[in-house]
């Protein structure tokens, strides 16, 4: 079975948030071989067009909010995530995919905008160091903690900034297509892993 992986992009995203796991769950395939990939990933964002993320790195997504089919796993990095947390629409379909999605995940301040959405109200969760306090400040439902690489709810998963994303993609790759991969596949990116 393929699992649809969605990494959602957007002006001021932060390289490494969207760019680590990505090259995470592409790399987990490769080391897997076969005909059938355990991961097909594609990038989302509001509309289908060239979006700068941050530092300037053109980025140009493989689908649209409207455009994209249903996913397996919804990933939500960081970054200056101020415009994105002031448009309902996106905080709407962040929400919208957790619904039928087998997991719902945040990279660094990407928690922000996933706390937006109501859906980590009640849990423990983390984000990058110096973005602790602004969670907390939104959103006091949330159980923010610090020193966590990342936290595994179930269906709800965060992680702290920028190469935490890169530990967190590798859980999930042990979560949904074993152990075993997911420690050839840190392998095979030369990536020193903590598991836990």
């Amino acid at each position: 079975m393929t699992r649809t992986i969605g990494i959602f992009v957007f002006n001021g995203v932060e390289v490494l948030d969207f760019a680590g796991p990505y090259e995470v769950f592409t790399c987990a395939s490769r080391v897997h071989g076969g005909d059938e990939p355990p991961f097909r990933v594609v990038t989302i964002a509001r509309q289908q067009a060239m979006l700068r993320a941050r530092a300037g790195l053109s980025v140009f997504p493989e689908a649209s909010f409207a455009s994209v089919d249903d996913l397996d796993v919804l990933l939500i990095p960081g970054g200056v995530v101020d415009e994105e947390l002031a448009r309902p629409e996106v905080i709407a379909w962040i929400a919208a995919p957790h619904q039928h999605t087998e997991i719902t995940a945040s990279i660094c301040n990407g928690a922000i905008l996933l706390g937006a959405t109501g859906l980590l109200d009640g849990l423990p969760a983390t984000t990058h160091w110096a973005d602790m306090a602004e969670l907390r400040e939104r959103f006091p439902a949330v159980q923010v903690q610090q020193d966590r690489r990342w936290i595994d709810n179930g269906r709800i998963v965060t992680s702290g900034g920028i190469s935490a994303g890169i530990d967190m993609s590798l859980h999930l790759v042990g979560r949904l297509a074993g152990m075993e991969l997911a420690r050839r596949t840190a392998l095979r990116m030369e990536y020193d892993w903590k598991e836990a």
